[in-house]
Formats: structure tokens, C-alpha cells, sequence
């Protein structure tokens, strides 16, 4: 996990007052589980990055910090098949996160619909 997210994680926290066990007990994990996730040493998944935004009432990009990077000199060349190339490194690899987390995000949404289909 980056640790820019876990930094955030906390931050947001500590600004609503909320203590980490109150986190663990609303995430229904214990403690030590969720100082390992502020602490970036376990691995935090879409579905608790979501639920963590949402208990802290933030933005998920808040936590991702994605409005505070800068893109310097960032060209697109978008082919007909929509395509992009030439992203800078940095970029290409937060835009495949974002897919990454989107793609999850539904796969489990499809997964509670079916539950409750």
C-alpha cells in the first residue's frame, strides 16, 4: 500500500476525533489490524479503502492524494481505438490503479446484486 494513502487514512481520523479502535470496531476488524493499515504494513483492499472513506466522510481520492500530483508537460495521444499512449510512467501506473479499483469496485457490486438477486 502506498503510503501517502495510509498517511491520509490517519490524518482524516485524527481531524473527525475518531480514535483507531472506534475504526476498527465500525471496519469490524480489532485494533492491531487496523494500526497495521495506518502503519502500511498490511495490504488495503478497494472494498476497505472505500469503507474507510466512507466512515470518514472524504473522498476516496482524498485518500489517494491524487488532487495534490502534479502533471508536468503530459501528453496524450489517444488512438481511434481509444488507446493512450505516451503517459509519463508515474501517471500510466495511477491510471492503471484507478482501473484496477473501479474494475473491483464493480466485480462487487455485481457480486452483492447477485446475493441479493
Amino acid at each position: 500500500m502506498n503510503g501517502m494513502i495510509s498517511k491520509n487514512i490517519r490524518k482524516y481520523r485524527e481531524l473527525k476525533g475518531f480514535s483507531q479502535e472506534y475504526m476498527a470496531n465500525q471496519l469490524d476488524i480489532n485494533q492491531a489490524s487496523y494500526a497495521k493499515i495506518e502503519n502500511n504494513s498490511t495490504k488495503l483492499t478497494v472494498e476497505r479503502l472505500f469503507a474507510i472513506s466512507k466512515l470518514l466522510e472524504t473522498d476516496v481520492t482524498d485518500l489517494l492524494d491524487l488532487k495534490s500530483q502534479t502533471v508536468f508537460n503530459q501528453s496524450e495521444n489517444v488512438t481511434a481505438y481509444g488507446k493512450i499512449e505516451h503517459f509519463h510512467n508515474e501517471n500510466k501506473e495511477v491510471y492503471e490503479k484507478l482501473i484496477q479499483a473501479k474494475n473491483e469496485q464493480i466485480a462487487l457490486l455485481k457480486e452483492l446484486l447477485e446475493r441479493k438477486g
